[in-house]
This record gives structure tokens, sequence and C-alpha cells, in this order.
């Protein structure tokens, strides 16, 4: 009897720790309960959160310093959301371009070698 509520009281505080936290809603203290999260970058999402609400995701990332996209997933992860969303990876790599041209890449040495001896001949 007294496992079964020692276990249960365990269960229930594991469940507790990984609850939601709205980035709208929650207070200084419930935002420094998801990991990486401390005094100072929620200072800097309430300050921004009294010029308005954020929207979603994008927005907040694109206010809060020091929220990038992989800030925005670690927290989501731990259980941070914005109007009840967690975050969404959003492909950008697809619009950045590479810097990479066709035939830019680089050779070994023994493979330069023999493109200018082939040169040569």
């Amino acid at each position: 009897m007294i496992r079964t509520l020692i276990s249960l009281l365990i269960a229930l505080c594991a469940f507790a720790a990984h609850a939601a936290v709205d980035v709208n809603k929650a207070s200084q203290a419930e935002l420094e309960t998801i990991k990486g999260i401390g005094p100072s970058m929620s200072g800097r999402m309430l300050d921004e959160r009294k010029k308005g609400a954020y929207k979603d995701w994008p927005d907040m990332v694109a206010r809060v310093k020091g929220v990038g996209e992989g800030n925005a997933s670690r927290f989501s992860a731990d259980g941070l959301t914005v109007n009840g969303s967690a975050y969404k990876d959003v492909a950008v790599a697809s619009s950045k371009p590479t810097g990479r041209t066709v035939g830019s890449e680089k050779k070994s040495p023994t493979d330069a070698a023999a493109d200018a001896a082939a040169q040569k001949k």
C-alpha cells in the first residue's frame, strides 16, 4: 500500500514537471522551470510579452534576443508552448543558398595531379 502511494506520488511529480508552460501565460518562475531558461532569458521573454502577446513561434524567435531556432526547438521539447502550440522546425535550409556551385568541389592532391597531367597531354 505504501509502495503504491509513493510510486503514484513520484509519477504525479514527473507528470507535473513535464506539463506545458505557455509563454503568453507563464510567470517568470514558471518559465524558469524550462531547461535552458534562466532569469535573464525569462526576463527578456516577459519584457517582449509586455509589448504584446506572442502570435506564434516565429514571432517569439524574431522578438526575443537569444531565442533562435535551436533554442526554440529545445525549449519546446522541454514543454514550452506559444499559444498552446509546440515548435515546428521550419525548413529554412531550402531557402538559403549553399554557396557551392557545380564543379567547385575540392579535389584531393592525387586527383589534382592527375588532372594537371591530363591537361599537359
